[in-house]
């Protein structure tokens, strides 16, 4: 990477929901960036952390621990971690694009998931072309 990254243009340069584009990389951890809208797909990472930013929007990640769940609401500008192995399922009623930090080669529906839905883009993601 010889220039930096406008994450406005790079998600102008897309309009699919729920199929993250990397935009660079750091280490081994791709930086990807998504447009979301309605309901992600109940599902686990067994073996990492997934972070999120959300660059614009509202995003909710429920989340299912301890055989409760509970729910995180993320407005603009706020971020969060949910913990490795953790049962997730992230929405966004008003639609958000959210920005995600994670190793490469991490598939979207993680290694453990319920059916995917059709809107679901199950990846590891795109280049951003």
């Amino acid at each position: 990477m010889s220039q930096p990254i406008d994450l406005d243009a790079a998600l102008a340069r897309f309009d699919a929901l729920w199929s993250p584009r990397i935009v660079t990389q750091v280490n081994d951890y791709d930086v990807r960036v998504a447009k979301v809208r309605g309901d992600h797909v109940w599902h686990a990472h067994d073996d990492t952390d997934e972070f999120f930013l959300v660059l614009d929007g509202e995003l909710t990640i429920s989340l299912r621990e301890d055989a409760a769940e509970r729910s995180v609401v993320l407005p603009k500008g706020s971020v969060y971690v949910v913990p490795r192995g953790t049962e997730h399922r992230p929405s966004s009623a008003g639609g958000a694009s959210i920005l995600m930090f994670e190793p490469t080669g991490t598939s979207t529906v993680g290694d453990r998931h319920d059916e995917v839905p059709d809107h679901v883009d199950a990846t590891t993601g795109h280049a951003l072309g």
